[in-house]
Order: structure tokens, then sequence, then C-alpha cells
């Protein structure tokens, strides 16, 4: 869930943080986990990618749904494949107090649709395009009384 969806009054947009905008509830993986497992999750949720993070909540990696592809394509199952043996481990990131221009500027620099965000070495969330879009418009919205 977004903070952005609580906002009981209008707010300047280019001051809102990642902190603000991010998704909090988000869904991981643990290193141990099998490639069907996360297959089930990302189909499940509807997802792209999925955190890999360790029993402290630091992020290790992501897998992604060409991560699964490249293993089905190589003729491997995804019952015997773990999340640690497939996942990008140089993942970019940014952190909770980032403010929405430095983000949006971060995902276009990258060419990237969402971005974990950390606090410290800590995953605590997750921000899309989508969700800076659901932002703003809630931010803005003239319906405040």
């Amino acid at each position: 869930m977004r903070r952005t969806e609580f906002l009981t009054e209008k707010r300047n947009f280019h001051r809102l943080t990642a902190e603000v905008l991010m998704e909090h509830e988000i869904v991981t993986c643990g290193p141990s986990d099998s490639g069907r497992h996360i297959a089930s999750q990302l189909t499940q949720f509807d997802f792209g990618s999925l955190p890999v993070v360790n029993e402290g909540g630091g992020l290790m990696g992501l897998v992604s749904e060409f991560d699964l592809l490249k293993v089905l394509m190589e003729g491997r199952g995804l019952e015997k494949v773990r999340a640690e043996e497939i996942m990008t481990r140089d993942v970019k990131t940014i952190q909770i107090d980032t403010p929405v221009g430095d983000a949006i500027r971060f995902l276009e620099e990258a060419h990237l649709i969402r971005v974990p965000v950390m606090k410290g070495d800590k995953l605590v969330g997750i921000l899309a395009r989508h969700d800076i879009l659901f932002g703003y418009i809630k931010a803005t919205a003239e319906y405040w009384p």
C-alpha cells in the first residue's frame, strides 16, 4: 500500500519522496527459493521481477521473468534452479528519502519501470513509474475541501 492512498489534503507534488510514493507491502523471495516458486509468485501477483532478500531484509538481487525464461530456454526445469543462481546481483536502487524529481530522472536514465527503495542497506519498498503517476494524481487533486 502506498502512503499517497491516504492523502487528506492537496500537496506539492515536487516535495514528495520515495517513502510516500513507493509500495510498502512488497513480495520477496529468499536466495534458496526455487525458480518454480518465483515463477508462481510473479504470475500470481502479476510482477515482472522479485527482489531476493537475506534474513535481515538486505537486498541480494532480483530475479526477473527473463531470468526464468533463460533457464527454460536452456532446457532446465525451474524446480532445480535457485534464486541465488540466476538473480541479477548488481541492482540499481534509490534511498527512501529520494525526492520525486530525482527518482523520475533515475528511472528515465536507467530505463527502468520500477526500482527497489532502500533504508540504508535494508529493502523497504518498490517505486514504480505507475506509483509516481498515482502520487501526482492524488497530491494535486482538486476535490479536497
